[in-house]
């Protein structure tokens, strides 16, 4: 794990290539050094109905959660926390000199007692990583 979930105003699609800010998000959380490249899982879900703000239909949000395994400490966490927000903030940074646009960034820890886990993708990677 981490799972990275974006959940955004789909008042965006036309103005922000979602899937690659996925993709940029994904290599963000690897590039940190303390996230398992197997364990890394980024999805988007748009939300098509909003209000925000003034109620303005120009308003948009992106809203990033990331979940991840206890055990890191709190600075590697407010580390890759500061990288991967900072990598989403320079992709929509020319969105948001344009566009009126929230965006918010929570990581936190899932209890890996009440978190089972079982899969395959370690087996079928050409680099496995072992780090959970």
């Amino acid at each position: 794990m981490p799972h990275i979930t974006l959940d955004y105003s789909a008042n965006l699609e036309p103005h922000v290539d979602i899937a690659d800010l996925c993709d940029t998000l994904r290599r963000a959380a690897i590039d940190t050094g303390v996230l398992p490249l197997a364990g890394v899982r980024v999805r988007a879900f748009a939300a098509t109905h909003v209000s925000i703000a003034d109620g303005s239909d120009k308003h948009s949000y992106i809203d990033i959660s990331v979940r991840l395994r206890a055990g890191r400490g709190l600075d590697t966490r407010k580390r890759a926390t500061a990288h991967i927000f900072e990598a989403a903030r320079t992709y929509l940074e020319p969105t948001m000199q344009t566009l009126p646009l929230a965006l918010s960034f929570e990581m936190r820890d899932i209890d890996p007692e009440l978190s089972p886990k079982c899969g395959t993708i370690r087996d079928h990677l050409t680099k496995v990583d072992t780090n959970d």
